[in-house]
Parts: structure tokens; sequence; C-alpha cells
């Protein structure tokens, strides 16, 4: 079993190692939270400074032409687009995780209008599985199929993610994709949860979406993006047509019409304080190789895994290729025996009914927080710290 001195000098040997101090991170905090909300870079305050002070602040409405505000949705999108195994014109940035799931599902339902079934992992995070519930009783006429049922014969569109949010579990992307075209469906894959903690293709999906603000470090509510594959550029339709998707916006036409390429796919004002934010994190990413981001997820994980040992049942794959980049644990009071490690300086997160999730971040997570996090949460289970009963109260986020 490795101890304390061996984490550290995985530390010193680790190619990322210098990552981490792109980051601003409390003192004496071991932040395994990363699947939720990432660590905020320490250019974004600078970068965000820039766009209030000067930009906003000096030349006013000029910022939408001087300084590429109107552009952003597409510009931040080319810059994302690497993380997720595209190209330049094939991914846009805006909005939330739940409208352009809406804008994605919708314009796969309208390539297959002679299909009304849609098929969605009931382990789905919500918002996808409410997404798609919501559009199917607002078009009338289609079903929503759980995955488990395991038919994509009569599907017109298959929703799911690529790493599940609960248990860090990993779908087989090429495999499942190449199960929903022989069926004749189109495939939407959710990549909220794997986008900057691996090595991601989209090429051979419809379509993809997913946040910015857990690994990629965009900043709490920071925009979402969507990526539609270039074969149905041409024919995929945004159901929410509005004034920036328009071909002409300026023209100030009467009617709707789109515009040419992944612009069709915006909708409006662009959120520019966030997207601030979101471009001084990519500039971090622009220099990371990520399969040394994945390649120390998986020893990351690996390692928890081993120092956490029996205590707790594992709801995370045991095989590094079918997990994420966290590992979820069962407890069955996890609530308060969270609140107990964070209390501690251990920062992971729970998930009802039963799970302690910790998500872990290569550009910034240390082999020695992994060994200091399993010896905090031993402590916490072994002296039943928690207990205390002020850990019984359910905050409003958990």
């Amino acid at each position: 079993m490795p101890d304390r001195d061996h984490c550290l000098a995985l530390d010193a040997a680790d190619p990322l190692r210098e990552f981490r101090d792109e980051f601003a991170l409390p003192e004496g905090v071991v932040y395994l939270v990363g699947n939720s909300l990432g660590a905020l870079p320490r250019r974004t305050a600078e970068r965000v400074r820039r766009t209030v002070e000067e930009e906003w602040g000096q030349r006013l409405v000029g910022g939408w032409n001087h300084d590429g505000w109107f552009a952003q949705p597409l510009t931040l999108g080319d810059r994302l687009a690497p993380l997720i195994g595209a190209g330049p014109g094939q991914v846009v940035v805006g909005n939330t995780t739940s409208i352009v799931i809406h804008q994605a599902v919708s314009a796969a339902l309208r390539l297959r209008p002679e299909r009304r079934v849609i098929v969605s992992d009931a382990a789905n995070f919500p918002t996808d599985h409410y997404i798609v519930q919501g559009l199917a009783a607002f078009l009338g006429g289609y079903e929503v199929r759980d995955l488990a049922e395991g038919r994509f014969d009569d599907a017109a569109v298959v929703l799911l993610s690529e790493v599940d949010y609960r248990t860090g579990a990993r779908q087989d992307v090429p495999g499942v994709t190449a199960r929903a075209h022989a069926a004749g469906a189109l495939i939407v894959w959710d990549l909220c949860h794997s986008v900057g903690a691996m090595e991601v293709d989209v090429s051979g999906a419809d379509f993809a979406v997913g946040c910015t603000y857990k690994y990629v470090n965009g900043g709490p509510g920071s925009p979402a993006f969507l990526y539609v594959n270039p074969r149905h550029l041409a024919d995929a339709e945004n159901v929410l047509s509005g004034w920036h998707g328009h071909a002409e916006p300026f023209a100030f036409e009467r009617d709707y019409r789109p515009a040419e390429g992944i612009r069709r796919f915006t909708v409006g004002s662009p959120h520019v304080l966030s997207s601030a934010a979101l471009d001084a994190a990519l500039d971090i990413w622009e220099r990371v190789p990520m399969a040394e981001v994945r390649a120390k997820s998986v020893a990351l994980t690996s390692l928890f895994l081993d120092l956490v040992g029996g205590r707790l049942e594992s709801a995370t794959p045991a095989d590094p290729e079918r997990r994420g980049s966290q590992v979820s644990l069962r407890h069955p009071d996890g609530y308060p025996v969270m609140r107990a490690l964070i209390d501690r300086g251990v920062h992971g997160d729970f998930r009802a009914p039963d799970i302690l999730r910790f998500g872990f971040a290569p550009l910034y997570t240390r082999y020695v927080d992994v060994w200091d996090a399993a010896a905090t949460l031993t402590e916490v289970l072994d002296k039943e710290l928690w207990r205390d009963e002020r850990y019984a109260h359910r905050l409003p986020v958990t």
C-alpha cells in the first residue's frame, strides 16, 4: 500500500504538476469537487476585470464590435472544439445545458420525422431526462423509452451521458453510437462529466452538449456548448429561432431566415462576463496534453480506490476504462459523512440516496491530496465523527 511519501514522490514526477499553480486553491483544502464546479484559474479575475472596467466601462456598447462580444459563441466554440475532438465551425457556446439539450434533441427529432421514440437513460442527470419528457409532452405522440429496455430499432433520438454523474461509470461511446446508427437513430451525447477530464471524440456523434463549469473551470454559470456534426449542419433546424441565429440579424427582417453553419444554433445575446471567465480558462487548455490528463485521472482514481479499500462499497467501476474521473462510494448516512469530511478540509459532494462523490481534476489534484482525503475519510468513519447532530441538517445544495 503506498504511503504519503510515495504520493509526494509521484507529485514531484507528475508531468502536469506545473498546472496546479494556475489555480487559486484555498490553503488546507483538498478539493475533490471538480466534477461539480472547477477551481478558479488565477488568470480569470484579471480577464473579467478587463471586460468589466475596460471593455464595458470604457467602450460601452462599442464592445460588441471592438471586443468581439457578438462573435463570442463562435470564437469560444472554436477554442473549445479540440477538447471534444471537434473542428472549427462545429461548436457553438452559449445558453445553459438544459437549453442546448432542448436544441439538440429537437433538431434530431426533425431529422427523423417518421419516428416517435426518444431513448433516454433513466440514470441520466435529471435535466436531460426532464427535457425529453417535456418535449415529448409538448409535441404529443412521442414516447420516452428507458435505455434499460435495450431497444433502438424504432428510436428517432438516443440521448445519453458519456459519464454517469452519480456513479462515474463511462459509456462505450463508439460502440453505442454504432448501435444507434445501425438502428437508424440519431444520437446526442452529454459530455458534462467527461470534457476536461479525458480525451473525448465526438466525430461519430450527431450532436453533443456539455457544460464548462466542471472540469473546464469556466466558473459558476459559465455557458454550455453544442456540437453539430457537419453532415447535419445544412439540414438541422434550431427550434429556438432567436435573433442571433438569423442569417442577417442587423437587416431586421420580419421573418426568420437561419444563418448558414453552426451560427444558426445561436439564440440570444451571449453572456459576456461569463464568457470572459471561460475564455481565460481556455487559455490554459490550449497548453494541456489531454492524453496526460487521462493518464493522471486513471492514476488518481485508482489510487483512491486502493487506499479506501473495502471500507465502503464503490458504485464506480473498478476497470479504469469503464469510469470517468470520479469515484463514488455508498454509505447509508452519506450526507452527514460528507459534511464531516468538508469540515475537516476534504471537499466532495453527496448525491441522493447514498452516494459520496469525489471528483479528481488532474490539472490541480495532487497524489498527496488523494492520500490525505483517504486518511481523513478513514478517520471520519472509524471515529464516527459524522454522527455529530449538526450534520443531520441538509443544506439546499448537497
